[in-house]
């Protein structure tokens, strides 16, 4: 085994004393049924002028299997206690503000209503949300606030009301029934036939692109700006209200969209005349126009698996600068200061996610926001003084903050959660490091078992996030918190490929899956059990997406756990390719499609491995994934029952890929409790003996 690095050793010595447990043993651990108790905070809108916040709070009614949202509203400086803004008997998400801040609009879903866009008055005396003749879609105000603009399809064509078998069949399509009006399948002549979420999906040649369109706030006919077989999207007012910045795709209408090609464009309002800035860059997005509407900045990159950054050109066009260029994180979310010498972004930095600053000009970039945590959703007062997020940390769901944007006290607006967390015994993690395959400093995470007594030895289970270009952090999963409840070491560690370390360590798995980013998760078990209290002999290991495509790969390569589970995963890359909606993952990933690197695809394919697992394994996936369709479980399943190897398929309908966090809460529910009693079943608990007899 490799040796730890001072830090990682430090951190693993000091696992034994950063643990209340005088709070451990008055309260209960988590349970999978607590999940129907979380709030979820998210959509932070502050006011012009800072003085409220406008957000979506979202809550699971469990009876009707559903989750619902609300627009709530909070006094920026916590002299207001929050309260709820929109009827609790409709749904309500995405608030955003007039440039005066007398409107709020919102998209709702309501009986009777064609479009989804309503609005509501925000002094007094307030009144019913109504609706914008005209509008269609989640505007964007101008800057005087009298125009509303946003992207639309358009109306639908009588043809479609008339004849809606039409949506569902190709007009390219060469064969023809002897009845259409009874024809109720599809027909397709191109790509892509599936959408994870969706589902089937209208053939492309039926399709409707989004353009851009503008109504008088006093409402009137949508005047339509932009045409044409491409679709415009993120549109942005030049602060003169003359112009817009938009972003338009040119492999829109290609059927292979192998390397998607983003360009920036300017519309002038007066003539709807577009120009193209030629920016050098193949990927450009999330345009921005500086209030002093000398500069446009924006999302930049080369391609797929360059770096992005955040590039800044002049708005008339000009020469680019890249104000990101020697800074190796990935920046997100472009936002100008007010007085246009500034822009801001969010990034992965570590486990966390926080927000980050740079001089347009050029120079360092500085870290805005700081903490072991995960902030989202970042919205600036119009002065540029306050700032409001979301955060959330290993032991607090998600909250409400608002904090001076030059730096400073930040405060908490909300508290939502704080009275079931403080029924329960949440466990918080350690971080270390260690050295990885090659000596590449690896970070992990550490929960300690519910109930932990020193010199006593106790189960661990190793999680594996999905991606594999995303990461485990320091963020609140229920999972995790019910396993460490069961009396486990809770082990989530981010290896080789994940996000948020740098561009050549999120991509050093490409071609190589399976490879050095699998003896990262073993050399992480390994520094975990060297120091001291694990029970070697009730090893777990699970994951979901590449996680679940992992834990197939581990279970085909070591039989040093005794137990795994494997969510929406991955067995089979030919049966995959032939099913997924992303096949330009591996079309990358693994350098072309699996005709072009036939051996590849064999070679990382957990179903290579097949004889030699021996793993008990619980399979759990969505019926309606097509990420990762259920034909890979399937033939696992098989695989592992014609072999004699314990195993359980769990199949839920109407589900997708992220049923794990998105998924209809009875079904998000029962797969926590499924796992739970898996892994009891094969380890016992951190009080009980396993059920499964001795384990070798």
């Amino acid at each position: 085994m490799r040796p730890l690095h001072r830090g990682a050793a430090t951190a693993a010595a000091l696992l034994l004393s950063t643990y209340p447990s005088n709070r451990l043993s008055a309260q209960r651990p988590l349970q999978a049924t607590d999940y129907y108790k979380l709030v979820v905070v998210a959509n932070p809108e502050l006011s012009p002028d800072g003085r409220r916040v406008a957000f979506a709070v979202t809550t699971v009614v469990e009876d009707k299997d559903k989750r619902h949202s609300e627009i709530w509203m909070a006094s920026a400086d916590g002299s207001v206690k929050p309260y709820r803004y929109t009827s609790p008997t409709t749904e309500a998400s995405s608030p955003r503000w007039s440039p005066d801040g007398s409107l709020l609009a919102f998209t709702s879903k309501r009986e009777g209503a064609d479009d989804d866009v309503w609005f509501l008055h925000t002094g007094a005396p307030g009144g019913e949300a109504f609706q914008i003749v005209g509008v269609h879609g989640l505007p964007v105000f101008s800057p005087d606030g009298r125009r509303l603009l946003y992207e639309w399809r358009g109306p639908e064509p009588d043809s479609l009301k008339q004849q809606p078998w039409r949506e569902r069949v190709s007009s390219a399509a060469v064969t023809r029934g002897p009845d259409p009006k009874r024809f109720d399948g599809r027909v397709y002549t191109s790509l892509p036939v599936v959408a994870d979420e969706r589902g089937l999906i209208a053939p492309r040649e039926t399709r409707r692109p989004r353009h851009l369109y503008v109504t008088a706030l006093d409402g009137g006919d949508a005047v339509q700006l932009t045409s044409g077989e491409l679709a415009q999207t993120d549109p942005a007012w030049s602060p003169d209200g003359r112009a817009v910045v938009f972003v338009q795709d040119s492999m829109d209408t290609v059927e292979l969209d192998v390397q998607p090609r983003p360009q920036l464009y300017v519309l002038t309002l007066a003539d709807r005349s577009a120009r193209r800035l030629e920016t050098g860059y193949a990927e450009n997005g999330s345009p921005a126009w500086s209030p002093d509407g000398k500069w446009i900045a924006f999302e930049c990159s080369k391609g797929r698996g360059e770096e992005n950054d955040v590039c800044v050109m002049p708005a008339g066009g000009g020469a680019v600068r890249n104000v990101t260029g020697s800074w190796d994180l990935d920046p997100s979310g472009v936002r100008w200061s007010r007085d246009s010498k500034t822009v801001y972004f969010f990034a992965e930095t570590r486990g966390n996610l926080h927000l980050f600053a740079a001089a347009a000009a050029g120079g360092p970039v500085r870290q805005v926001t700081a903490g072991e945590r995960q902030l989202r959703g970042f919205t600036f007062s119009a002065d540029g003084k306050w700032l409001a997020y979301t955060a959330s940390d290993v032991t607090r769901p998600t909250e409400l903050y608002v904090a001076p944007a030059a730096g400073g006290p930040e405060r908490r607006v909300t508290s939502f959660n704080d009275a079931w967390l403080a029924q329960l015994a949440i466990i918080p993690a350690d971080t270390f490091w260690f050295a990885g395959t090659g000596g590449l400093r690896i970070e992990g995470w550490l929960m300690r078992p519910y109930g932990y007594q020193a010199g006593k030895m106790y189960p661990l289970v190793l999680s594996i996030h999905g991606g594999p270009h995303s990461n485990y952090g320091n963020v609140f999963f229920p999972e995790f918190q019910m396993l460490a409840g069961q009396g486990y070491w809770m082990l989530f560690t981010n290896p080789r490929g994940s996000s948020g370390y740098g561009h050549a360590f999120t991509f050093a798995t490409r071609g190589r899956w399976g490879m050095e980013d699998f003896r990262d998760l073993m050399q992480a078990v390994d520094v975990v059990i060297a120091r001291g209290e694990v029970d070697t002999a009730k090893l777990a290991v699970l994951g979901g997406s590449y996680g679940g495509f992992m834990t197939n790969w581990i279970v085909g390569h070591t039989t040093r756990f005794a137990v795994a589970e494997t969510d929406r995963s991955i067995f089979n890359w030919y049966s995959w390719y032939g099913s997924s909606d992303a096949q330009g993952l591996t079309d990358y990933e693994f350098f072309g499609e699996p005709w072009r690197s036939d051996s590849l695809y064999r070679a990382l394919s957990p179903m290579t491995y097949a004889k030699q697992m021996r793993t008990p394994m619980l399979i759990v996936h969505s019926e309606d994934d097509r990420r990762t369709p259920i034909t890979d479980a399937e033939q696992l399943f098989v695989l592992l029952r014609e072999r004699g190897v314990p195993a359980e398929f769990v199949r839920y309908p109407r589900s997708f890929h992220g049923l794990s966090r998105t998924g209809p809460p009875w079904l998000l529910v029962d797969r926590l409790e499924r796992i739970r009693t898996w892994f009891a079943h094969w380890l016992g608990t951190g009080e009980t003996p396993s059920a499964a007899g001795a384990l070798h």
